[in-house]
């Protein structure tokens, strides 16, 4: 796995323009395929050490007949890339370029002629290898942008064959009819290695376009729906999608452009829009997510009964001396809104609460119904390769929709319910949060530093 350095940014988006857009924007900078470069060429290395090449069997012409060759046992001893370097050519792809690289191999040979025939164990020191290679962005064919080699080259210039412990003009002169073989696997086995390389980039690309499983309410769908590549950077376009747990009918929003700003100090930006979060809102609303009951048996720091209450509302004081467990049941009313502004993350909550008194024979009577305004903030961090949350409340708002015990003023209660809400129902939220919504998974890196910035931009 690659560690890269990466910066999260959150952007409230202020546009009039109604069409398909991302919920998520990634972008790859130089510095990122710098690191990358870096990083591949070191497994590159390992993995040619590590290979297992086919035998080369085969024959020369030569002035007087055939030069017959078996060359076996062939290993990769030593590589050297001195230099290589990644570009990105705009609205093209990006090119790869490997120069003066160098590679010793060990191997047994066999040579045979009508007038020579000889064997041994050699070394061969291959040296000014150049491989030039670009790959692309096309669509597969279902629509979904895939990566793919577009064009490949390699030539190797000097080839230098050590014969272990034996010399003389036969042996110096037939040997060198082994170079052309060694030239030409080499340039035949380069580029197939390059390909299966960036076949499994685009086996991680498809892997985006299966959806990621939250939790047993919610799943997120990164199916990458567009890749850019600029001078500077890649930008990638992620569908960003909250979806309820096996339902993918379109939630009722519509994603507005954005675009990231001009950053380059990280490798990788993930920038998330205000849609993005409002569609996993309503995932979560339509699965109930946001309807909780406290009752005695779930009440942490406060034993809630009708005894609470009975200062306050004098209907309740009548009830028996014994008091009665309260049960609260929490209902949302709308689709919680959320607002990204420049360096604040808020949520709305707006919910129903109905307080109902546990009677002894386990039936409820519902005492009075109050409407609850919720202001919230939420910290965001990253943590194991998922985006988590922490919820603050910031203010609340009580109003008396329904009673069953006469008039009272609600402003009374107002401690009692703002102390059970932040006691109960905030650290069961931020329990929830905790967990953390899984980040799309680009090439098995792994993301370290992350800097979250909450920023507002226009259009």
């Amino acid at each position: 796995m690659v560690k890269i350095c990466c910066s999260l940014l959150l952007l409230s988006l202020l546009s009039v323009q109604l069409k398909a857009n991302p919920g998520l924007k990634v972008r790859i900078t130089q510095k990122a395929l710098e690191y990358a470069k870096k990083v591949g060429v070191e497994i590159l290395k390992k993995n040619m050490e590590k290979e297992q090449f086919p035998d080369l069997i085969g024959y020369e012409r030569f002035g007087l007949g055939n030069v017959h060759y078996n060359i076996s046992r062939i290993r990769v001893t030593a590589v050297e890339f001195p230099n290589v370097s990644i570009s990105l050519i705009p609205r093209s792809g990006v090119k790869l370029v490997i120069r003066n690289a160098s590679l010793t191999i060990d191997m047994n040979w066999n040579i045979r002629t009508w007038m020579f025939k000889d064997g041994g164990r050699s070394t061969v020191h291959i040296s000014k290898v150049f491989v030039t290679a670009t790959f692309s962005t096309p669509l597969d064919s279902i629509g979904h942008t895939s990566v793919s080699l577009s064009s490949c080259h390699t030539t190797s210039g000097d080839t230098d064959i050590k014969v272990n412990g034996k010399s003389g003009f036969l042996h110096d002169f037939f040997i060198k009819y082994l170079k052309k073989p060694i030239h030409r696997s080499l340039a035949t086995n380069s580029c197939p290695n390059i390909r299966s390389g960036i076949q499994m980039i685009a086996k991680d690309f498809q892997s985006l376009n299966v959806p990621v499983r939250i939790d047993d309410l919610a799943e997120i769908d990164y199916s990458l729906n567009s890749l850019e590549v600029f001078r500077p950077y890649i930008d990638m376009d992620l569908k960003g999608i909250v979806y309820p747990a096996g339902n993918y009918t379109g939630p009722p929003y519509v994603a507005t452009p954005f675009a990231i700003p001009d950053q380059n100090d990280s490798m990788l930006y993930l920038a998330f829009s205000e849609y993005f979060f409002q569609t996993s809102l309503f995932s979560y609303y339509t699965a109930g997510a946001f309807n909780i009951t406290i009752a005695k048996e779930t009440c942490r720091y406060l034993n809630i009964s009708t005894e609470m209450f009975g200062s306050i509302i004098p209907e309740i004081a009548k009830y028996p001396i014994i008091p009665y467990p309260v049960m609260m049941k929490l209902t949302a009313t709308e689709i919680p809104l959320v607002s990204l502004q420049q360096d604040s993350f808020t949520l709305e909550i707006r919910e129903s609460m109905e307080v109902f008194a546990v009677l002894p024979d386990s039936t409820t009577q519902s005492l009075f119904t109050v409407n609850v305004a919720a202001n919230t903030s939420i910290a965001l961090n990253v943590f194991d390769q998922k985006l988590t949350g922490s919820l603050c409340l910031n203010r609340l708002q009580f109003s008396l929709a329904h009673s069953n015990v006469g008039s009272f003023e609600i402003s009374f209660l107002e401690n009692i319910l703002s102390y059970i809400l932040q006691t109960e129902v905030i650290p069961s939220a931020n329990a929830k949060l905790s967990k953390g919504f899984p980040l799309p998974n680009l090439a098995n890196i792994i993301l370290t530093r992350p800097h979250i910035t909450i920023a507002q931009v226009r259009f």
